[in-house]
């Protein structure tokens, strides 16, 4: 179904991280088109910002997850984390599409100067944590790093049920997260679009089955609604598993793959459906508390473009393949 003109124009209206998706995934725009508006990321607007952070060293805010002196400060105290650091700012870049080739050398002072704060393991080859290895896997196949051992943990470290847990490794839990197993896919998914490396296809497809296997929405123990997260949404989602971001996810395997929609979304579909308000926006659920560069989206309450963006072509590909 075509985008009502008033929100394609209002989305338009974008900062050019956001306005090239719409150009490209809803306006139907030619590709030299939406890609010079991809290139103005690095020069214009929040590209140009997270950019101008960057240290000397290649880091952001000094440090890998979290920013430099972080722990023990009465920041840690507070509620949320900061989302400054390297992993979070290099997530975002790569996410709104900035060329690598801006980042030129990256990759080696990060090698050389960003430790994990977990055991001070080396920055590329990752640490314990299944989503933090996942936005590290994608990163460093965007930045040209050598992530090749990093690939082979995430069928390694895959649990029973198909999924992953970032309590795992801490032997908390044996049952796959949400949270961790959307992040696992979604590095994964990266990784192989931008390497061209499929060696992982089999570990992501199986992940997939385990979240389509609950329907994107229900617990395996007793088929209830996972509330409340699976209907909150929100930009930036971070880490944070909803029906949205996981339907978006779908779409980019889908298209990757050349598959189909799965039948077994349906459900999560009209939940993306029934929070589109009736002009045709989605509204902000809400901000993870943290200290951040800029803000990238609007307060809670208000429609927000970057989930319009998200919610839009999500029902179109569903409309357009179901």
């Amino acid at each position: 179904m075509a985008t009502d003109p008033r929100v394609l124009d209002w989305l338009l209206d974008s900062d050019p991280a956001l306005r090239w998706q719409v150009e490209r995934d809803l306006a139907g725009a030619p590709p030299e088109v939406w890609q010079a508006t991809r290139a103005r990321v690095a020069s214009e607007g929040f590209g140009a910002e997270l950019l101008s952070k960057q240290d000397d060293d290649g880091q952001w805010a000094g440090g890998a997850y979290f920013p430099a002196g972080f722990f023990g400060s009465p920041e840690a105290e507070e509620p949320g984390q900061p989302w400054n650091a390297t992993t979070w700012t290099l997530k975002d870049l790569r996410e709104w599409g900035v060329d690598a080739s801006v980042l030129a050398g990256t990759a080696e002072k990060v090698a050389a100067n960003s430790r994990w704060e977990y055991d001070d393991l080396p920055y590329w080859g990752g640490e314990v944590d299944v989503c933090i290895n996942s936005f590290t896997l994608a990163t460093g196949a965007w930045l040209g790093a050598d992530v090749s051992a990093l690939a082979a943990w995430f069928p390694e470290h895959q649990l029973a049920d198909g999924g992953w847990n970032c309590e795992a490794e801490e032997g908390n839990s044996v049952r796959s997260s949400f949270h961790s197993t959307l992040n696992a896919l979604r590095g994964m998914l990266a990784y192989e679009q931008i390497s061209g490396d499929g060696s992982l296809q089999t570990s992501r497809h199986r992940g997939e089955k385990y979240l389509l296997s609950r329907r994107l929405l229900y617990r395996a123990s007793t088929g209830e609604r996972v509330d409340p997260f699976v209907a909150e949404f929100l930009y930036p989602n971070r880490h944070r598993y909803s029906a949205l971001a996981a339907l978006d996810y779908f779409r980019d395997a889908s298209r990757t793959d050349g598959t189909p929609p799965d039948p077994r979304l349906a459900d999560a579909i009209e939940v993306v459906r029934a929070a589109r308000q009736p002009d045709g926006t989605w509204l902000q659920g809400g901000r993870l508390p943290g200290r951040v560069w800029l803000h990238m989206d609007v307060p809670e309450g208000e429609p927000s473009r970057w989930l319009t963006l998200i919610g839009t072509r999500v029902l179109d590909w569903w409309d357009a393949g179901s």
